[in-house]
């Protein structure tokens, strides 16, 4: 998955927002920073599942902070070993 995917699942599971730009210096931003709450991140697991077939653990992925550690968690659940 690439940063690309991430920010059009997030665009899709919580809205666009105009002012941030996920491929900018925010991969190690916080999601609240960018506006993005567990609601969010949660319905973008399940849009990640059903569009990619990767499974992240909920608690694995309930412990993403920013939108790089959610490309490791995907990253990590796709090869099949923790992160």
């Amino acid at each position: 998955m690439t940063i690309d995917d991430l920010r059009r699942f997030l665009a899709e599971c919580a809205g666009e927002d105009e002012t941030v730009d996920l491929a900018g210096d925010t991969l190690d931003t916080p999601f609240g920073d960018l506006g993005y709450d567990s609601l969010a991140l949660m319905e973008t697991a399940t849009r990640i599942e059903q569009e990619l077939g990767i499974s992240v653990p909920e608690e694995e992925f309930t412990g993403t902070a920013t939108p790089r550690s959610v490309l490791l968690a995907v990253e990590s659940a796709a090869a099949g070993t923790a992160a």
